[in-house]
């Protein structure tokens, strides 16, 4: 089972660090003399992940270093492309959250795209896809992403209305489509492939019939 990410958080004594992502106990403390130089003292701290030893830095209870905002980094098996706007947003998330989330759909609108669709309307794209045999969560996790975009924002574009919670559930479903549409079959694909050949022959003879 795979363990649930709990993004960093002020003043938490536990939880992936932005470093290393294990989730590990973290030290908090005041940054050194030199560091508190460069900010308002009283509205910084420092947070040392007990893992990796490797030192977040904290501003009016903001994370500002490193740039990586709490959030669970991006499936492995996503494209590069996709990869680079799920992190070029984590990178903004608290500075503009509207952008960030404005890259997260156009992000979903390159899986579409990935999966066979034109990737223009998210509707068709839905829809399509079902008639393909979408999974149930994955058909869910589409229109949630049309609704919380209020149907006329298109991939890409800034919603006055985004704030941090939607770009973080955004995030989430970039996640969650890979999962169910690209990881689980490929966790499926190698399970089956280790079968003694013997044995696949015998059931893709079965299924010519």
């Amino acid at each position: 089972m795979k363990q649930e990410y709990t993004p960093p958080a002020y003043k938490e004594t536990a939880f992936n660090c932005p470093f290393c992502n294990a989730y590990a106990n973290q030290f908090w403390d005041s940054l050194a003399k030199v560091e508190r130089a460069k900010w308002h003292y009283s509205d910084v701290d420092g947070c040392v992940c007990t893992r990796c030893g490797h030192e977040s830095i904290w501003f009016k209870n903001i994370m500002v270093y490193p740039s990586f905002e709490g959030v669970q980094p991006p499936n492995q098996d996503l494209s590069e492309d996709i990869q680079f706007d799920y992190q070029e947003a984590a990178s903004i998330l608290q500075k503009s959250p509207r952008g960030a989330a404005a890259l997260l759909r156009l992000a979903i609108q390159k899986l579409c795209k990935e999966f066979g669709e034109e990737g223009k309307n998210i509707n068709t794209d839905i829809k399509n896809l079902v008639a393909k045999g979408l999974p149930s969560a994955v058909q869910k996790s589409l229109d949630i992403v049309r609704v919380i975009g209020n149907d006329a924002v298109h991939p890409g574009q800034i919603d006055i209305s985004d704030d941090i919670e939607t770009a973080k559930a955004l995030f989430k479903l970039v996640n969650l489509i890979a999962e169910k549409i690209i990881t689980e079959k490929k966790e499926v694909e190698e399970i089956y492939n280790s079968l003694p050949e013997s044995k696949r022959q015998e059931i893709e003879k079965r299924d010519s019939k």
